[in-house]
C-alpha cells in the first residue's frame, strides 16, 4: 500500500494475516511475541473464520522488510499458527469499524445526520443529548469522520482495528510453501488465499 507519511526511510505499513488454531491463549502468544521483541503493533484484530477451528489475526505494523521477515519467521514458530502472509503487496480490501458517541443537542441533529449520510454511516442510538454512530471503511475515512465531528464533541469511541482479505480468487500468494504443506494441514476455504 506504500510508505506511510512520517515513516522513516525504508519502513512501510504492512498488513499481516495469520491463520491460527482457534484455541485459548493463541492471541496471548502472538501479542507476547511482538512485545518480547519490541515490535510495535499499530492495529490488531482477531476473529473466527469460516472454519470454526481456525481464527484469522490481522496485524498492521510499520517496519522495514528485514524486520518484517523476522516477525513473520517468529510468528511461524508459534505452534498454533498455521500460516502467516504479508498481504500488503496484494490487491486487498481493508476495513475498520467504529462506534462513536457524539454530543447532539436537537438544534444540531440535522447537521450531524447529514455528516453521517455523507460518510455512509448509520445512527444506531439516540438519547436526549447525544447520538451513537456506526461507521466502517478504510482508516482514512474513519479518521476523516472523527475530525468532522470533533467540533460537536466526542463523548466516546471504540474501534475494531483493521481487518483485511485479498480480493477475488487469486492464486496463492505463497505458492511455494503451499506445495510443502502436509496433506492433513487444515483446509482454508473462502476469498482469502491464506
Amino acid at each position: 500500500m506504500g510508505s506511510k507519511s512520517g515513516s522513516p526511510p525504508g519502513r512501510m505499513r504492512h498488513v499481516l494475516s495469520a491463520l491460527v488454531q482457534n484455541q485459548p491463549g493463541v492471541l496471548a502468544h502472538v501479542s507476547g511475541m511482538f512485545s518480547s521483541r519490541g515490535f510495535n503493533i499499530e492495529s490488531l484484530a482477531v476473529g473466527e473464520t469460516e472454519d470454526p477451528q481456525l481464527s484469522r489475526i490481522t496485524v498492521v505494523v510499520d517496519v522495514d522488510d528485514r524486520v518484517l521477515e523476522q516477525i513473520r519467521k517468529q510468528l511461524e514458530k508459534i505452534v498454533t499458527v498455521v500460516k502467516v502472509v504479508d498481504i500488503s503487496r496484494a490487491d486487498f480490501i481493508e476495513r475498520d469499524l467504529m462506534l462513536i458517541k457524539i454530543d447532539a443537542p436537537p438544534s444540531q441533529r440535522l447537521e450531524l445526520q447529514g455528516l453521517v449520510q455523507i460518510f455512509r454511516g448509520r445512527i444506531v442510538d439516540v438519547s436526549p443529548d447525544q447520538i451513537m454512530v456506526e461507521i466502517s471503511g478504510q482508516e482514512k475515512k474513519i479518521e476523516a469522520f472523527i475530525e468532522a465531528v470533533r467540533p460537536y464533541g466526542i463523548r466516546e469511541l471504540a474501534r475494531t482495528g483493521r481487518i483485511a482479505l485479498v480480493r477475488g480468487s487469486q492464486p496463492d500468494i505463497d505458492d511455494a510453501s503451499a506445495d510443502d504443506e502436509p496433506a492433513d494441514a487444515p483446509a482454508v476455504i473462502g476469498h482469502s488465499s491464506l
